[in-house]
């Protein structure tokens, strides 16, 4: 497998919802794995999320996870994810899909470096970025 990046998100105590949003949003396979599964039985820690990670059609992988109890947790404050590219009705789909229950930083419009641009955040606190066309 090749080297690759992807974003890797921290929730507190909702990383399962978040990633069934984005798998509603972007399509594709999910896999969740929590601290239960691994051996903690402790509640509420064996509930939550130890590692989710979805793979989607369009090549795209998210990864996440809780926070757990007594670790500080600030969301949406150190991650943004750039979405780009030429596919206009998919990008903008997953726009449409992102801003639902989210707040519209940047108006998704055409800007001065010819491509459309739009920054979000959803409801989960996550940045969002699209990028549609453009050099």
């Amino acid at each position: 497998m090749a080297t690759r990046l992807n974003p890797y998100v921290n929730f507190q105590d909702d990383a399962r919802a978040a990633m069934e949003f984005y798998r509603s949003v972007l399509g594709g396979e999910l896999t969740i794995s929590t601290f239960g599964d691994v051996g903690q039985t402790e509640k509420p820690l064996a509930d939550l999320v130890m590692h989710a990670q979805l793979e989607t059609p369009a090549g795209f992988t998210l990864m996440a996870s809780d926070t757990p109890p007594g670790m500080a947790h600030l969301a949406g404050t150190n991650v943004s994810i750039s979405l780009s590219g030429d596919d206009e009705e998919a990008l903008n789909g997953y726009w449409r899909g992102l801003v639902e229950g989210g707040t519209i930083n940047v108006p998704l419009e055409p800007q001065v470096w010819g491509a459309s641009f739009g920054a979000c955040t959803d409801r989960f606190g996550i940045h969002w970025m699209v990028n549609i066309g453009g050099e």
